[in-house]
This record gives structure tokens, C-alpha cells and sequence, in this order.
């Protein structure tokens, strides 16, 4: 709920509108509360920013969507289902831009995202170099995303989507040949 919050007031207000007051209302909680389970903004931080990730990984599907078990449309539509966390982590990105402290967690984020994303290209059966194809797939969802987020009409998103399915299905091993 306090994590929950967080991200809320952040995707809403940015960094600049997030207290512990902000939070503790959007909460309906005191203000103190926040303090005694995190201690610091930064702590509060880095817990929504790993509560964020795992939210996103589930809400899109996003290691069935490298498989081919979730369809563009449904991706894209997912993305709609957590904008906050989506507008959230982009903040986070943007901050750890200006201040070196959130550096770390964002590129923990980002190794997360990329762990997934190597599981789901080599359950493919793409093993020779799995995190390039991986790193690429997700930069370019990463992409999507911001695009998304920034109104870009969905027809385009939707045809790009398929698009680095059909590449993700041509680098796969011919099961077929595999079995000979």
C-alpha cells in the first residue's frame, strides 16, 4: 500500500511532489508510518523502484510476449493497465540522470528486466549470444513503452510489436532440424 503510494504520487506529482505527507494521504496513513518502515526518501525510493519492476514484468506478460504467447495487442493494451508504474520508472530513469544515488537501483531495475527478458529468448532455443538478442528485444519494448506513454497512435506500436516478434521467431532454431 505505502509502496503502491509512492509510485502513484510520483507518476502523478514527480519527484519533486513526493513526501512522506504525500504519501501518508494517498495511503490514508500517517505520515509517520512511512518514516518508521523506510527511514529515508531514498530507501522509499529504491523499495517502489523494485516493487515497480516486478509489477511491470507481470502486468505485461513480458516474457510471454518475447515467446510469442502474448500477442501485440495485448501487450500494448497492457501497458495500459500500469501507467503509474510505467510514468514512475521513467522518473526514476530521469532522476538517476541528475543524482548518481539512484544510479545503482536503476541499473538494478534494468538488470531485472534484462534477466527476464535472457530467460524468455532462450527458452526460444536462442543460446549463442542470448543477452544481445535479449538486450536488443528489450531495449526496443523499452521503447514502446515511452512511446506508448508519450500518445504515439497504437496502429504503429501494434505493426513494430509484430515486428520484433517475427525477428525474435526467425533468430529460433528450426525445430524441425533440430530433431534430425
Amino acid at each position: 500500500m505505502l509502496i503502491a503510494a509512492t509510485v502513484d504520487v510520483v507518476a502523478d506529482a514527480g519527484l519533486r511532489g513526493l513526501t512522506f505527507r504525500s504519501v501518508a494521504a494517498r495511503a490514508g496513513v500517517s505520515n509517520g508510518l512511512i518514516a518508521h518502515h523506510f527511514g529515508t526518501r531514498h530507501a522509499l525510493l529504491v523499495a517502489a523502484m523494485e516493487w515497480a519492476v516486478d509489477n511491470a514484468i507481470e502486468a505485461t506478460q513480458l516474457a510471454g510476449f518475447i515467446r510469442g504467447q502474448v500477442t501485440p495487442e495485448d501487450f500494448l493494451a497492457s501497458l495500459s493497465d500500469v501507467p503509474e508504474v510505467h510514468a514512475f520508472q521513467t522518473e526514476m530513469i530521469l532522476e538517476a540522470r541528475r543524482n548518481e544515488a539512484f544510479r545503482a537501483p536503476i541499473s538494478e531495475l534494468y538488470e531485472r528486466y534484462q534477466q527476464v527478458a535472457d530467460c524468455a529468448v532462450r527458452s526460444l532455443g536462442i543460446t549463442v549470444d542470448s543477452a544481445p538478442v535479449a538486450r536488443q528485444a528489450f531495449a526496443f519494448l523499452d521503447g514502446v513503452v515511452l512511446q506508448h506513454m508519450a500518445g504515439v497512435e497504437h496502429a504503429i506500436l501494434i505493426g513494430a510489436l509484430r515486428d520484433v516478434q517475427r525477428d525474435l521467431r526467425r533468430r529460433a532454431p528450426d525445430k524441425a532440424s533440430e530433431d534430425r
